[in-house]
């Protein structure tokens, strides 16, 4: 058996495997005699079938097994070899031309191979946005608290600031919902006319369009399905069945105290706004972390230039499915996967070239590390070793947890890799300011 590779270009190949009588008689030899001390033909006993009848009833079906059998160990083992980094699998070139009468065969593969390229991470800037909490957030966020644990005062008329609770009805939309909505909430001018003073049974007409600054409101409040709430533009009536005022809670120990389930965790006006901040700027660090990851990611694949066997992998695509793909369905599904599929070869050469990959060492102490976190909320502050090595050991065993922490794992590497090797742009910015410039 012999392999041999030709070069066409830096992007495609085709592999040549020879196959001669003497590499497969043996095998085939072996299972046919197999097949006759098991084989019942009528008219024979068990094992005295003559080889010749065997031969002719399955010789060319095991044939074309066993020699498929050592065709793709052989491709497998020169691939794997020889180096050879390949996008797709082979593909057959010449399947339909092979004389299966003959005694010697040759089988030609396609390759598509892997493009040589080098990233440059210090090319173009990228903006990190480190995000924090400013006063007038903290302030709301302290009035907002006081609000939820204040004491809810009944009222017969509406005012600014006020909670009123009633039905919207509507014949043309179908309409039928209860709802609670604050004045606050209320964007429209006219409709937030309309309901300061108001009492208590009155019912007042008010225009859905520009009621609210989000139109998903419409979907919470009027009770219609998401496609409906986007630009809805009717009319209902809202009968007022109560209006309440919130009592803002004082605050003092007692507050604190059950905002955080746990004495003197807070003591002052102070001491929960630094809280407040510590909370949200973590949450915040979250969004700027996956801002970060994908605008790093968008820019390596716009600035790393490298061509692909394009004709390939279209030819590979439309052959690699249950069914076969047109031409036209293959470019087409080509085009939508080209950008993935050229951010996995950024990323696997990155893995490669800096020793990214995570060890199993690695995923073991991180899977530790999160049930010791969730042993603490239920108040297993300091569990043993043992006992963590056999919990971590069960989620380990679990293909599907493997592969969950790993993908969590690997974007946490790269995520770290890119905040230390790319060129990047701290910029400090309010929440508010961050979502208008970050998801323009």
């Amino acid at each position: 058996m012999n392999v041999t590779k030709k070069d066409i270009d830096n992007l495609n190949a085709v592999l040549t495997v020879e196959i001669a009588k003497d590499d497969y008689s043996g095998k085939v030899d072996k299972v046919l005699k197999d097949y006759r001390k098991n084989a019942n033909i009528p008219g024979f006993r068990k094992g005295h079938v003559p080889m010749g009848m065997v031969k002719k009833q399955y010789g060319k079906a095991v044939l074309v097994e066993e020699v498929n059998k050592l065709l793709q160990d052989a491709l497998q083992k020169f691939i794997t070899e020889e180096k050879i980094d390949i996008l797709g699998n082979p593909l057959p070139k010449n399947e339909a031309e092979i004389n299966w009468d003959a005694d010697d065969y040759s089988f030609e593969f396609e390759l598509g191979l892997s493009p040589q390229f080098e990233i440059d991470l210090k090319g173009k800037e990228i903006t990190h946005y480190k995000i924090v909490a400013d006063e007038e957030m903290l302030n709301n966020q302290v009035k907002t608290i006081r609000k939820q644990y204040g004491k809810l005062i009944s009222k017969d008329e509406v005012e600014k600031g006020d909670e009123i609770t009633g039905t919207f009805t509507s014949e043309e939309k179908g309409i039928d919902k209860k709802a609670t909505i604050s004045t606050e909430e209320i964007d429209g001018k006219e409709q937030l006319k309309a309901l300061l003073g108001a009492k208590v049974g009155d019912t007042v007409s008010l225009k859905t369009k520009g009621m609210f600054a989000d139109d998903h409101d419409n979907q919470k409040h009027f009770g219609v399905s998401h496609d409906d709430a986007h630009g809805l533009d009717v009319e209902v009536s809202f009968k007022i069945e109560e209006v309440n005022t919130r009592e803002m809670a004082e605050l003092n120990q007692e507050l604190f105290d059950k905002i955080f389930g746990k004495e003197g965790v807070v003591t002052s006006e102070e001491e929960l706004k630094a809280k407040i901040k510590e909370d949200a700027e973590g949450q915040f660090a979250q969004q700027s972390d996956q801002k970060l990851l994908n605008d790093v990611v968008e820019s390596l694949i716009e600035n790393t230039k490298f061509d692909l066997p394009e004709a390939f992998l279209q030819r590979w695509i439309a052959n690699s499915g249950e069914e076969k793909m047109t031409e036209e369905d293959a470019k087409a599904e080509f085009e939508r996967s080209e950008k993935g599929l050229r951010y996995q070869l950024i990323e696997g050469k990155l893995r490669a070239d800096h020793k990214l990959h995570v060890t199993f060492d690695e995923l073991k102490d991180y899977s530790k590390g999160m049930i010791k976190t969730q042993m603490a909320q239920f108040g297993q502050l300091d569990p043993s070793e043992e006992e963590l090595d056999s919990i971590a050991a069960r989620i380990l065993s679990n293909k599907e947890e493997v592969e969950r922490l790993s993908e969590q794992m690997n974007t946490a590497k790269m995520l770290n890799f890119f905040k230390e090797n790319a060129k990047l742009k701290t910029k400090e910015i309010t929440y508010d300011k961050f979502i208008k410039e970050a998801y323009a």
